[in-house]
């Protein structure tokens, strides 16, 4: 069968010091719901409960947010702990599940890298991942700290600059 352009998916990666690599994600997904997409979206070393999860909440039918960290804020030094480890790794799992399930058009990793890099889960179980994509789905992976291979494995890498952040006059998130 010959596919249209359209029809392909591709894999994205938001990466980067900046702020906006998880919004980045949330706009295409918002956006593909104007077309009738269903997104997923994975939040990794996430468990509180953002703005972003009770919008989706509120449009549940079109995207469908699961998250799989601690309930405080994740902050790793040193060894990270088995149960870190393993909210990650099931989150990689339920997020295959979703991708294979057929049942949505855009798979969002977030903050994936992030888990990487504090070794949640490992540069292999990321390319795996995206080597399993099917054609149709698109895949964004977000987080600062993209690995290389995942770069070189992706279609579109966007690296989020920081100019200049209000954090640094102390303004907490908000």
């Amino acid at each position: 069968m010959i596919r249209k352009s359209g029809d392909r998916g591709y894999i994205h990666v938001y990466t980067g010091n900046g702020k906006g690599k998880t919004t980045a994600a949330l706009g295409l997904a918002f956006r593909a719901m104007g077309s009738g997409k269903r997104s997923y979206i994975a939040q990794f070393m996430k468990g509180q409960e953002y703005g972003e999860v009770r919008a989706a909440a509120m449009v549940s039918s079109y995207i469908t947010i699961e998250q799989f960290g601690e309930k405080e804020p994740c902050h790793i030094c040193g060894t990270p702990s088995d149960e870190n480890i393993k909210m990650a790794q099931h989150g990689l799992n339920a997020a295959r599940n979703a991708m294979l399930s057929g049942d949505f058009d855009i798979i969002i990793l977030d903050e994936i890298n992030v888990a990487l890099f504090y070794n949640l889960i490992t540069t292999q179980d990321i390319l795996d991942f995206m080597s399993r994509t099917p054609c149709a789905v698109e895949l964004i992976l977000t987080g600062r700290y993209a690995a290389d291979e995942v770069i070189q494995a992706a279609d579109l890498v966007s690296d989020m600059v920081e100019i200049k952040h209000y954090f640094k006059k102390g303004i907490l998130a908000r």
